[in-house]
């Protein structure tokens, strides 16, 4: 990882938005829950943390698979459609913040740290969501069925969104809540805060582990790279 020694902050922050600043974990398990139900199955626990941080089609591959449905593509873009549709009618029942977000998106603001959104939620739900975490509080956002199929844990995202900010990813803080998300973001090259949500998250050397983002200071995010270093 190379940094410029006199650099005081990274050159963005990449907020995953899943479990990381909305808490929407939970309205998806109610969404994979329902559909599980709507074919006469059930969706494992298993499973279901298996596709914490995951894409749509390869979560709707394993829904499939745990309810005994063939995930042919046809049954995977029927299965997408119908989940998209019920995460739609709770996602406009409005979103609850993860701890310490609203606060961390508006720090990173008054700092002027460039920002970006990296999701794996596809762009229709992610506009839906950008109705409570606010358009203003990003530069720019790259969704899951922008990528080319190259989704989380792949590195696309992340240095798709470095590329549009026009920053190297290893001057990034990418701050996560899955095991793919983690893995794409290191993937990368950033260092990443993690901070777990649904699942539980290990230490590794390009990342520091928070219990949520209440405790991370923005101001003195250029310290984390000396430490890692």
């Amino acid at each position: 990882m190379t940094r410029d020694a006199g650099q005081t902050s990274p050159a963005a922050v990449l907020f995953d938005m899943d479990g990381t600043l909305v808490d929407s974990e939970k309205l998806w398990t109610i969404a994979l829950d329902d559909y599980a139900r709507h074919r006469g199955g059930v969706l494992t626990d298993a499973t279901r943390e298996a596709m914490v941080g995951s894409n749509m089609t390869r979560s709707m591959r394993m829904l499939l698979a745990d309810v005994g449905i063939p995930d042919t593509d046809a049954e995977v873009d029927a299965a997408a459609e119908w989940v998209t549709a019920r995460m739609e009618e709770l996602f406009e029942q409005g979103l609850p913040w993860r701890p310490g977000a609203q606060e961390a998106l508006r720090e990173a603001l008054e700092l002027g740290i460039p920002t970006a959104l990296v999701t794996s939620t596809i762009r229709s739900l992610t506009e839906l969501a950008l109705e409570t975490l606010g358009r203003g509080s990003f530069d720019l956002t790259v969704c899951g069925d922008e990528v080319d199929g190259k989704n989380k844990p792949d590195p696309e995202p992340y240095l798709k969104a470095a590329r549009l900010l026009g920053v190297d990813p290893a001057d990034c803080v990418a701050i996560e809540d899955s095991p793919t998300g983690v893995a794409s973001a290191e993937a990368a090259g950033c260092l990443v805060i993690a901070i777990p949500c649904e699942v539980p998250l290990q230490p590794g050397p390009h990342r520091v582990l928070r219990d949520s983002l209440t405790d991370v200071d923005f101001a003195g995010l250029g310290e984390l790279f000396v430490r890692a270093a």
